[in-house]
């Protein structure tokens, strides 16, 4: 199926359901009364403003000798072992310009420390809700693929996003990039059905073109099977094309929240992912690449646990412990060298829902082979981080 007949099912498809959900409506109104009735939505006025930001900051210290706090070894001269730094400075603007539409803005004003190309704004969407079972988004956003886009970054349970996450953001399949995207939620039965259905250039944020005329199609399916335990199993899936190449990417997640205690929570996360390696793929001169892309494969894992111990004094609202095991391998079929990363972490939290909170912790990285003067090299991180939502 050429790339263009995708586009045409893809935007059938959007207004199919469009269709089908306005004639509904109109049909159910017209069914009650054939006369105008007072609305409570009529009484708001639009546009709906709000502004909300993020301060994220840490000191780091690498303790592993001639590795600088960045990850990079250097096998000669000194290293900066140790840094004050910005993570996050983020603002970010919703505006609700209708009773169903919303456009949002964010943006990384950390982003301007260096090169700003292709950086500092994030979000930049417009979002078009129907009812619950269909909302579109068209713009720059993170499109659904795994339990990490669900959520921002100041909600995080550990230190930062996962080397996986990181990775598929580079693949296009993750992270912010810019495409459309229709999802909802609807029944099966007595169980919800959350999905989305994305496309997207899949070359990252803020880039004034697509780098080729592929695009990049993924779909999310999140089954809720205990509301109890808050269980939901994550099935993603994404097929598109880079530079005339097929490329694809598949995960599986499952995330659950158990009460052990009256004050005591327990939240677990397992994903798993693997994708073509395009990236990797394309570095290579040209007269060394295989026809094959599936030649060069990324596959990794991350599982994390997290306990919370919920205090609620007045100056201190709860107790965070987490402890994330990742594994990942950029290549594993040719030259595979996986990276398996620990990071123990604790948490107080002064504000409930993260409005302030510190975090200290260690990140141990590890791989199979290590490479002289690269990021390919152990090393042992020590972060206290700080943060503020508000």
């Amino acid at each position: 199926m050429s790339i263009k007949i995708k586009h045409i099912l893809f935007l059938l498809l959007v207004t199919k359901f469009a269709n089908a959900q306005t004639n509904d409506s109109i049909n159910r109104v017209d069914s009650i009364s054939s006369l105008p009735t007072p609305s409570i939505e009529e009484a708001i006025k639009y546009p709906k403003v709000t502004f909300k930001g993020l301060f994220q900051g840490r000191y780091l210290v690498n303790t592993t000798k001639n590795v600088d706090v960045n990850g990079l070894h250097h096998s000669e001269g000194s290293v900066t072992s140790n840094n004050f730094m910005l993570k996050y400075v983020r603002v970010q603007m919703r505006a609700q310009i209708s009773k169903r539409t919303e456009v949002a803005v964010l943006a990384n004003l950390a982003d301007f420390k260096h090169d700003t190309k292709t950086k500092v704004l994030e979000n930049a969407y417009l979002k078009y809700t129907f009812n619950p079972k269909l909302a579109v988004t068209v713009g720059q956003f993170r499109p659904w693929f795994g339990i990490e886009e669900t959520y921002p970054v100041d909600i995080i349970k550990t230190l930062d996003w996962s080397n996986q996450y990181s990775e598929f953001g580079k693949l296009g399949w993750t992270s912010f990039q810019i495409g459309m995207s229709v999802g909802g939620t609807v029944n099966v039965g007595k169980m919800p059905l959350q999905y989305a259905v994305s496309v997207v250039n899949g070359n990252g944020k803020n880039q004034v073109n697509d780098n080729d005329n592929g695009k990049q199609y993924s779909t999310r399916l999140v089954f809720g099977l205990d509301k109890k335990y808050n269980l939901n199993l994550g099935l993603n899936g994404g097929i598109g094309e880079v530079y005339s190449k097929q490329v694809y990417a598949l995960g599986v997640d499952l995330s659950g929240t158990i009460n052990l205690a009256p004050k005591w929570d327990l939240d677990m996360q397992v994903e798993a992912k693997q994708a073509t390696n395009h990236t990797m793929y394309f570095d290579l001169d040209e007269s060394l690449r295989p026809e094959n892309t599936d030649e060069y494969l990324v596959r990794g894992i991350y599982v994390l646990p997290h306990l919370k111990y919920q205090i609620n004094h007045k100056n201190l609202s709860a107790l965070e412990f987490s402890f994330r095991y990742e594994y990942l391998d950029r290549n594993f079929r040719i030259n595979s060298n996986p990276r398996e990363t620990y990071t123990p972490m604790f948490g107080l939290e002064f504000l409930k829902d993260y409005g302030a909170r510190i975090q200290v912790g260690v990140q141990f990285d590890r791989y199979k082979e290590q490479k002289e003067n690269t990021s390919i090299y152990n090393n042992n991180l020590f972060i206290v981080q700080v943060q503020s939502r508000f």
